[in-house]
């Protein structure tokens, strides 16, 4: 666990780089991660691409609205094991009025593809305050 706040916090995320056009975290695979036959659980990958997502959309769209996400589609492509350091990258795909579309790879320590997905956003018409920006921007 860390000292982030939320499921990212639970998960061990650390957040690499946060900007309105890029956002990379990474985690490292521990026993807290796995399903009951013992191989990383699928849903960490999902979440982390949410939770990614969510955050580069938020710091793009910055105190006009919240977002929200839509619809999250990842594939699992290869196996990850304890003791590996994932690291998970979003980018834009589309950014618009009403909705955004991020795309997410989460890779390995040797760079090989572990997940790769894609995240809708939708931006709401309501007010954030400055100071929830504020822990992802000011670094």
């Amino acid at each position: 666990m860390s000292e982030i706040p939320g499921l990212d916090g639970v998960l061990g995320v650390e957040h690499l780089e946060v900007g309105p056009d890029k956002v990379v975290v990474r985690f490292t695979i521990t026993e807290r991660h796995l399903q009951p036959f013992g191989i990383p659980h699928g849903g960490i990958y999902c979440a982390v691409h949410e939770s990614t997502a969510s955050i580069a959309g938020q710091v793009w769209l910055g105190t006009k609205g919240v977002v929200v996400g839509t619809n999250n589609s990842t594939d699992f492509l290869r196996q990850a094991k304890v003791g590996d350091t994932i690291t998970t990258t979003a980018t834009p795909i589309h950014r618009g009025r009403s909705q955004q579309l991020w795309h997410l790879d989460s890779v390995d320590g040797d760079s090989r593809l572990i997940a790769q997905g894609q995240v809708r956003l939708a931006n709401l018409d309501q007010e954030i305050p400055p100071e929830a920006l504020a822990a992802f921007t000011a670094s």
